[in-house]
């Protein structure tokens, strides 16, 4: 018999340990190692080798099978997300910081899709009963047909889920399922990882969509080992900052369709409230130009939108000049920084750099280069751009100016938002639409002459 090795695994990243330590090497967290109990170690090679199984039936690549189908639920946002709508015998997960309306946006998807004829059971492992029924009725859900029960324990959830055979089923949340063939507690990774696999087989198994809710650690990732987000289907983030009533929904991963896509929420006295056109949104405290602020043109999936970026430059009492960052990458602003400084000889050294995405909403994609740059001579100069201009563009480190992608669809919608003109790299394939002019440029030299009268 092969003797048992304990496992010391990280609660925080998942990653395994020979033994205990109070920090751990692959991401820092402390205090987050503990032992888990390892399954019995089974007889060398011999269960798998005896007993022959049964052969996989195989297929060629050319063979045609119908499009999974889905059911829409009525929330537009929530349905783009997921592809076009919810897929049966599918799992999604769905994480977010503590407060920021998860719970909210599960309980008005379930009341929908309850309404449009599906069996949906909504499960609270975190609230009684009465306090999610409270909820329900604050968002005027009170009368939707949704079958509710508060339970940690997975065994008894998923006798439940056997008899009642929903059609949807949410676990609210996935950290506090007790599963008690574990020999460990709630929320630790033997557990997340036993509860994640329990319900997903469910889901496989008998057809049904489930919805998992998942805490996210300090740094934004959902806790628990990185394997929950493997065994899914479906990964999706509900972003948002606590000072902001926007809420950014946005899936990381779908195998039924496209990754990165975002839906945009409002969050109101009475629920989350759908943004249809979330560029007019983003745009609408707008007044009068100001230095320090230009219009980006970006690509969140396949939508476009149209965000403000705000900069900040300001003399630096301090030896080392603070650079704060918030919506961005700060390793981003650091490089735009160094080719305006050596392409352009526009130096920031001595000046504390601010930069802000109105409204909250986090801007990833490298076509935000030119528009911070903007902004930030913008800020610099005390020179204030052209209120109907949008821009977008890559800085390479040459200081070349790179095309990006779906660049009609991002004229498009400027258009569509009054804009007259674009400020584009040169060597962007795309025309512009009718009545919208669009100004190339080759590199960052020949934008800041153009824009700011140097270079």
């Amino acid at each position: 018999m092969v003797k048992a090795v304990p496992v010391f695994t990280c609660t925080a990243c998942g990653a395994a340990h020979k033994k205990w330590a109070g920090r751990c090497d692959a991401c820092g967290a402390w205090n987050t190692i503990e032992e888990e109990t390892p399954l019995s170690a089974a007889p060398a090679a011999k269960s798998l080798g005896a007993a022959r199984g049964h052969a996989v039936p195989l297929s060629d690549l050319a063979s045609a099978e119908p499009e999974p189908p889905r059911a829409a639920s009525g929330m537009a946002e929530l349905d783009r997300v997921l592809g076009g709508g919810l897929v049966p015998a599918s799992a999604v997960l769905v994480g977010g910081d503590p407060g920021i309306g998860k719970s909210t946006l599960l309980l008005q998807a379930a009341a929908s899709f309850a309404r449009k004829g599906l069996k949906c059971i909504y499960i609270s492992g975190e609230e009684a009963g009465a306090q999610v029924r409270m909820r329900a009725r604050r968002l005027g859900l009170a009368d939707a047909p949704v079958h509710l029960a508060t339970e940690t324990n997975l065994r008894d959830i998923l006798t439940t889920l056997d008899a009642e055979k929903p059609d949807l089923a949410v676990i609210d949340s996935i950290q506090t399922m007790w599963a008690d063939q574990v020999d460990s507690a709630p929320g630790s990774v033997s557990q997340v990882r036993a509860a994640a696999h329990e319900l997903t087989a469910f889901a496989k198994r008998r057809g049904s969509a489930v919805m998992l809710v998942g805490h996210v650690t300090k740094e934004g990732q959902i806790a628990g080992p990185r394997v929950v987000e493997h065994m899914v289907d479906t990964v999706l983030y509900f972003e948002g900052e606590r000072g902001h009533q926007f809420r950014i929904l946005r899936a990381v991963k779908n195998r039924f369709g496209p990754a990165d896509e975002i839906g945009v929420f409002e969050m109101t006295g009475a629920g989350l409230a759908q943004v249809d056109n979330p560029s007019a949104l983003f745009l609408s405290d707008r007044g009068e130009p100001a230095p320090g602020t230009a219009v980006f043109a970006g690509i969140e999936g396949t939508r476009p939108v149209l965000t403000e970026i705000q900069a900040l430059v300001a003399p630096s009492p301090l030896g080392t000049p603070r650079r704060t960052v918030v919506g961005l990458d700060a390793g981003r602003l650091s490089t735009t920084l160094a080719v305006l400084e050596s392409r352009c000889a526009i130096p920031f050294a001595g000046y504390d750099v601010f930069l802000n995405v109105a409204g909250g909403l986090k801007v990833t994609e490298p076509a935000a280069d030119l528009a911070v740059a903007a902004a930030l001579l913008s800020a610099r100069e005390d020179t204030s751009l052209s209120p109907d201009c949008v821009i977008f563009g890559e800085i390479s480190l040459s200081g070349a100016l790179r095309p990006v992608g779906q660049t009609e669809n991002r004229l498009k919608e400027a258009q569509k938002l009054g804009f007259s003109t674009a400020i584009a790299p040169a060597r962007s394939k795309l025309g512009a639409p009718t009545g919208l002019t669009v100004r190339r440029m080759p590199d960052l030299t020949a934008f800041v002459g153009d824009m700011f009268g140097a270079g």
